[in-house]
């Protein structure tokens, strides 16, 4: 019998192209464009994307069954679409939830206390012809944070904050009647309660902008964002203008609106600490997320059951 054909389109994690052949015949493409695929690639069965999946491009293939997304975050793909289809979507979730919330962490203490400044005040040898670097005018003692989602990755950036003994509250569409923080039930009101707001929901239309000027002007002159996240959910127009003016005291990005191009004025705030967007870039944890993408692929071939599908797409393989 052939093998099933796996479609990646454009770049993906070189393990995922390692494991692949095991179960599948791979077919590749340059990029993620629907004007690229060709007649002799109708019987492909699935999809492994890192990134966005143009729905055009999804329904070039009529046999489509499973598409596996490389991430948690499956925003890229359209999975309206594809559950009207009846294909079923997987990402990565827990493989990567310890990593992310560590990362979150070190972005809140590189904002609060500057950290990455004073290598920086190191390495320049300023410490030797200036002297000590300066006093980092925010703490962690004794800030109130919340948490605008508390999902999989929110709940473990929560319990490291607990070590930290800091209090903790936060914001979901719901609240989560088993644990003991503080909700609110709008993220206006979470941000007039606490002085650092740290975002980790999806990217969604409901999200999108959700951070704004109201929710930067309630959290206040010492307050502070971090986003690990996605960069829609900031409106980055109207965070430059607090950091700028004072409104909030800091931010912390890992992830910004149209990546990998972060704006010059962001970059330009000496009250902002930056990443590109590596919340789960190690190779322990990039190489497990490869791992459920092609183990996704395979259960679902091998036992009519993906080991992670999304909510929107729980399906069942039927004999195609």
């Amino acid at each position: 019998m052939s093998r099933p054909k796996i479609l990646v389109p454009g770049k993906i994690n070189p393990r995922i192209l390692q494991r692949l052949p095991e179960m599948f015949e791979i077919v590749r493409i340059e990029r993620a464009d629907a004007a690229l695929v060709t007649a002799d690639m109708a019987d492909v069965a699935g999809i492994a994307v890192s990134g966005r999946l143009p729905t055009e491009l999804m329904d070039a293939f009529p046999r489509l069954e499973i598409v596996g997304n490389f991430g948690v975050g499956y925003d890229g793909v359209d999975v309206t679409r594809a559950a009207a289809r009846g294909i079923v979507v997987t990402n990565t979730p827990d493989v990567l939830t310890e990593e992310v919330a560590d990362t979150a962490i070190g972005l809140l203490l590189n904002t609060v206390r500057q950290l990455p400044q004073a290598e920086q005040w190191l390495r320049q040898g300023r410490w030797v012809r200036d002297g000590a670097f300066p006093l980092s005018p925010l703490s962690l003692r004794g800030r109130k944070v919340g948490l605008f989602g508390l999902g999989r990755i929110g709940l473990a950036i929560a319990r490291r904050l607990e070590a930290f003994r800091v209090s903790i509250a936060y914001h979901t569409r719901t609240p989560r009647e088993d644990l003991a923080f503080a909700y609110y039930p709008s993220l206006l009101s979470l941000a007039e309660a606490v002085d650092t707001l740290i975002v980790i929901v999806p990217g969604t239309p409901s999200t999108a902008k959700a951070v704004n000027a109201d929710v930067f002007a309630a959290l206040g002159p010492q307050g502070v964002v971090i986003n690990v996240g996605r960069g829609s959910t900031l409106d980055e127009t109207a965070l430059i203008a607090a950091l700028r003016s004072g409104t909030i005291a800091g931010a912390g990005l890992d992830v910004f609106e149209n990546e990998p191009h972060v704006p010059e004025a962001l970059i330009a705030l000496a009250n902002v600490s930056l990443l590109p967007h590596v919340a789960s870039a190690s190779v322990a944890t990039r190489n497990a997320m490869a791992d459920l993408v092609v183990d996704n692929l395979k259960a679902w071939f091998s036992t009519g059951r993906a080991l992670t599908p999304v909510a929107e797409t729980p399906f069942e393989r039927k004999d195609r």
